[in-house]
């Protein structure tokens, strides 16, 4: 099954999914829409505008050397979904790891986009409409990047990883979009449970209870039906006939139980995925990156070099 959009196809797509993705409210312009720009090698700081956040939305982008040397080229995309905290601080050392490897032609020459997805903003709408973090992800984010630089626009060009609240993210929108993102990698990810609110290892029971209420509006349905867990139900002959999936999580990780049900549910929908087992790795994206080693990039490589 061939699950690429043609452009004109992706632009109809993306016109009809705005009349889904976009919850009703007024949009938050408080929230960190834009965030200060973080210096790392070959990294850049840029803003767009985005009509779902009614303003302007940051990002930074890495640029491989190969993107000035060679014009003529196209470049896959790998978005990069932060953990809580805005995942700011991450960004120079990871750049750093992604600039090494393609050097070493560990990984093919990419952009990578370090997303802004506020500091608890959980890769999804909210349900009041107050922070369409999904849409602007999905519907704006993606179609300026397409349009802006030269990038694989089709499926099979896009991998979507994160790690925690990342991981969570990459998990909904790679299930939930598998005509954009052709490989899905979640790291640590969390929260991947059916009900956070009585199971929530690394939040206590007031961060929890703010996260039901300001992001799924303080109703667990909401909280289920956007979850990782539905959209891989919903999805699973889409996900299984052409989509890349990888999880990983360390046994010192408080999120591996819960990774380890999820991985179970996978299983039990037949949705193949590599799942790698950290031994004595805790819930630290750059120990998890250093203990997965060149394991982190060959499931890069295939992505980019499978057709």
């Amino acid at each position: 099954m061939n699950l690429s959009l043609r452009p004109r196809q992706w632009a109809i797509f993306l016109t009809f999914a705005a009349g889904f993705l976009c919850a009703q409210g007024a949009v938050d312009r408080s929230l960190d829409w834009v965030t200060p720009a973080m210096t790392a090698p070959r990294v850049v700081h840029e803003t767009f505008r985005s009509a779902s956040a009614e303003g302007p939305v940051s990002y930074h982008l890495y640029i491989p050397p190969a993107y000035r040397d060679d014009p003529p080229r196209r470049f896959p995309v790998v978005y990069w979904l932060h953990g809580s905290g805005g995942g700011l601080p991450g960004i120079a050392p990871l750049a750093r790891q992604f600039d090494a490897a393609i050097a070493a032609g560990k990984v093919p020459p990419c952009l990578v986009v370090f997303v802004n997805g506020l500091k608890s903003g959980m890769y999804v709408d909210w349900k009041d409409g107050s922070a369409p973090v999904e849409t602007v992800i999905v519907r704006d984010l993606i179609s300026h990047l397409d349009a802006t630089y030269r990038t694989i626009a089709t499926r099979e060009g896009r991998l979507i990883d994160g790690f925690s609240m990342g991981g969570y993210g990459a998990a909904r929108l790679g299930f939930k979009f598998p005509e954009v993102f052709g490989s899905v990698s979640l790291m640590g990810a969390g929260p991947l449970q059916p009900d956070i609110r009585a199971d929530a290892p690394r939040a206590g029971k007031a961060r929890v209870a703010d996260l039901m209420k300001r992001v799924y509006g303080g109703d667990p349905d909401y909280f289920g039906r956007v979850s990782p867990r539905a959209l891989a139900a919903l999805n699973a002959p889409r996900l299984t006939a052409a989509t890349r999936i990888r999880m990983v999580v360390g046994t010192a990780d408080e999120t591996y139980a819960n990774n380890v049900a999820f991985h179970a549910h996978l299983q039990g929908l037949g949705i193949p995925h590599e799942w790698i087992v950290l031994d004595g790795v805790d819930h630290d994206p750059l120990k998890t990156l250093r203990a997965l080693g060149d394991r982190h990039w060959a499931f890069y490589r295939e992505a980019f070099t499978t057709p």
